[in-house]
Order: structure tokens, then C-alpha cells, then sequence
């Protein structure tokens, strides 16, 4: 049965040591890498951007439009593939959390709103002029990446940086939400979330671990998310679920368990009623 692939940068960089950073011209990608364009993931972040063709690109089930000037960034786990016409190009990075997060100390790859697992939309796309301005940055880091000068990969990752300051200037002006202490309770259900939805499944708790109570944190996240806390707990664990349907070594009944369900039967009717499809079928329309 088919399982698909989480891929680590080392995968990419096979003619080199570096096993936390990887940067290339997206043509240069395809002809070295032909098989990312099956569904996979990584075990790291990535960043992408689009600047000549077309095509589409599914991002955890969602499908967006390629077109020049799209930029997608994409947290570590996150399944993707694309179709892609034969005139694409662009640029591809990955990097892990821990090389810039010890690059740049006090900073952390957290603090960039684009990176957000909650409420994070994985797509922007920038306007003629805007790719203009952005566009030197990844073109230096091609060049950098090439060269053998001195600081070499300090400047890489400044030039990194930099980008993704461009980035959130653009993404909190895309999607801005007002900077109040609710943003900050946001992130910590995240984290919260990420560690529990697997066992943890009321929003009772969530609430008590943020020592606030649930009509208080339903109030936030309606107000950030447009959802209330129990749509944020049900939407990560039919994530997961879909994730784990995609890799055919787990049956439904397994994929329940994991999740914490011990009743199958409940597991199969949350699923469909918020997918409008059986787990079963679901899988079947992956194939």
C-alpha cells in the first residue's frame, strides 16, 4: 500500500553536509527532484515563490491558483503537492527551526505571524510591482548560495530574514488582525492544541489551561478565528485524521484509535459530517 514520504532537507542536499538549509531556482528543483510533485511533506519549513507559469498547488486539501507572484510558506508536516505547467519558475527554501532559531537568538521563527498552524492561511500573492521589489532577495540568496566568499552563510541568512520581513509586512496587511492580548491567547491555544487534540477533546480544557474561562476563549476565538473553540479542536483532529487517511498502513478503526476515539462509530460520523464523505471515501478520492 502506498505511504507517502515526510522529506528531510538532507534528501535534497545530497551533495552536501548541510542537513538544515536548501535553496534553489524552482526549474532547477523540478529537474533535480522530479518526484515532488507526488504528494509528501517535510520535516521542515518551506518557502516558495512562483515568478512565470501556472498551475495549482494543495496545501492540506485546500487548492490554491499558481500564478506568477504567488508565494506559499509551509510549516513542518504539512502534506502538499502541485500540477504545474512547463514553463514554471521560481525559487524553493527549506530550513529548519532549529538553525534559525539559534542563528538569530532572541528571534524565533514563531514570531512571524505567516507561520501559525491555527489561522494560518499557507498563500499570498504579490502584485507586478511587489515581485519586482522582492524578487532581488531570492535572486541573492541563489547567487550567495553558489559563491564560496567570505560570511557566506551569515549573509544568507540575513537575506533570509529580510525576506521574511517582507513577507509579514505584507501578510498583516493582507490579514490583519488587531495587536491585543488575544493574539497572544491564540498562540498559546496553538501550542496547547498541538500538544492535546489527540487526547484532549473538551474545550473545557483548553479554557482552564489558559486560565481563562470557555465563554471568554470562545470570544476570542471567534473574534480572531471566526470559529469557536470547539470548530478550532474538531478542524486539527480531521486534519490529522485526513493526513493519517492519505498513509494506507492505518486502517479507519486505527486512525480512531489514535486520535483518541475508542468508539469507531463516533469517529466515522464526526468525520463525514464535517467532510460531507466516509473516511473510506475519502481515501478512495486520494488515490
Amino acid at each position: 500500500m502506498k505511504k507517502y514520504p515526510i522529506y528531510n532537507i538532507q534528501r535534497f542536499n545530497c551533495n552536501s553536509v548541510n542537513s538544515d538549509l536548501y535553496i534553489n531556482s524552482f526549474k532547477n528543483h523540478l529537474i533535480d527532484h522530479s518526484f515532488v510533485e507526488e504528494p509528501h511533506r517535510h520535516n521542515s519549513y518551506v518557502l516558495v515563490f512562483f515568478t512565470k507559469g501556472f498551475g495549482t498547488h494543495e496545501i492540506d486539501f485546500d487548492v490554491f491558483t499558481i500564478q506568477p507572484g504567488s508565494m506559499f510558506f509551509l510549516q513542518p508536516g504539512q502534506m502538499h503537492h502541485w500540477h504545474l505547467s512547463e514553463d514554471v519558475e521560481g525559487f524553493v527554501i527549506f530550513y529548519s527551526q532549529e538553525m534559525y532559531n539559534l542563528y538569530f537568538g532572541q528571534k524565533t521563527i514563531a514570531d512571524y505571524s505567516f507561520y501559525s498552524s491555527v489561522d494560518n492561511k499557507p498563500e499570498m500573492v504579490f502584485d507586478v510591482s511587489e515581485l519586482k521589489a522582492i524578487l532581488p532577495y531570492f535572486e541573492s540568496l541563489i547567487l550567495e548560495t553558489q559563491s564560496n566568499l567570505l560570511l557566506k552563510q551569515d549573509k544568507i541568512m540575513n537575506i533570509l530574514d529580510i525576506i521574511h520581513i517582507e513577507i509579514a509586512r505584507k501578510y498583516n496587511e493582507t490579514y490583519f488582525h488587531e495587536a491585543h492580548s488575544y493574539n497572544v491567547k491564540i498562540k498559546n491555544l496553538e501550542v496547547l492544541l498541538e500538544n492535546n487534540f489527540k487526547k484532549e477533546k473538551a474545550p473545557s480544557f483548553y479554557a482552564s489551561q489558559l486560565n481563562i474561562t470557555l465563554k471568554h476563549l470562545n470570544r476570542i476565538c471567534n473574534e480572531i478565528l471566526q470559529k469557536t473553540t470547539t470548530e478550532v479542536i474538531t478542524d486539527r483532529i480531521i486534519l490529522e485524521a485526513k493526513r493519517m487517511l492519505m498513509d494506507k498502513k492505518f486502517t479507519v478503526n486505527e486512525i480512531a484509535t489514535e486520535l483518541g476515539y475508542d468508539d469507531y462509530s463516533y469517529f466515522t460520523r464526526l468525520f463525514k459530517k464535517h467532510t460531507g464523505m466516509t473516511s473510506t471515501d475519502f481515501r478512495i478520492s486520494k488515490k
